[in-house]
């Protein structure tokens, strides 16, 4: 296994984002069970941003994990609705440190233990859970969030990518179908309406870290 490499300020050149034309080629999960999905657009929910997260609100941590060139992001399906790409996310422990949060959740869902932090969102972003995406939500954590407040963190991929695996460190169930590199602008593309102003202003607050793909089109 390859050593943790967890350093948490690393500086770099402030380079804007161009979304690439495409994105690399897609990495599937060997045993994958296909769940019934949804297929019922969900209303866009604007995002807030706040110093603290506020009451009644999940809180949660979100990786953007980059590729080691920092230009493109991976991105995965979900198992239970194969059609939503979104970026790793995941709930706090209570007392854990947010940081410590995004580690352990990058871990859990990808496998991946070779990566560096490299930015942290300023303000907790949060997003209310549509009525039937709060509902199911609920019912299987026994609570009653209103939505998640996350706090977003991004990573550096020092690794190779047969390092990254869709069955995680194997102390949780797999969440993801297949994965892929994607730049920018195909993540917040692929993710269901109600995250993309969260991932939208996400990525603003790490947009100077990233580097511009040389083969996107001008």
């Amino acid at each position: 296994m390859v050593a943790a490499a967890r350093c948490c300020c690393l500086l770099l050149h402030p380079i804007g984002i161009h979304p690439a034309s495409s994105s690399s080629s897609v990495h599937r999960l060997p045993r994958i069970t296909r769940l019934a999905c949804s297929t019922s657009a969900s209303p866009l929910v604007a995002v807030a941003s706040m110093d603290a997260p506020p009451q009644g609100y999940r809180t949660n941590v979100g990786i953007c994990l980059a590729d080691p060139s920092l230009t493109k992001i991976f991105s995965a399906s979900r198992l239970d609705i194969p059609s939503a790409w979104q970026m790793p996310q995941g709930g706090i422990d209570e007392g854990e440190d947010p940081r410590a949060a995004a580690f352990r959740e990058l871990r859990e869902e990808t496998g991946v233990t070779s990566a560096e932090m490299v930015a942290e969102a300023p303000n907790w972003l949060t997003y209310d859970f549509p009525p039937e995406v709060r509902d199911k939500l609920n019912a299987r954590w026994g609570t009653n969030w209103k939505g998640q407040a996350q706090k977003w963190f991004l990573f550096r991929f020092t690794g190779k990518d047969d390092e990254i695996n869709l069955n995680g460190d194997g102390s949780e169930k797999p969440e993801f179908g297949e994965w892929t590199w994607m730049t920018p602008q195909q993540v917040i593309e692929k993710a269901v309406d109600f995250k993309k102003p969260v991932y939208e202003e996400a990525l603003k607050h790490f947009a100077s870290y990233l580097h511009s793909d040389p083969t996107a089109s001008a």
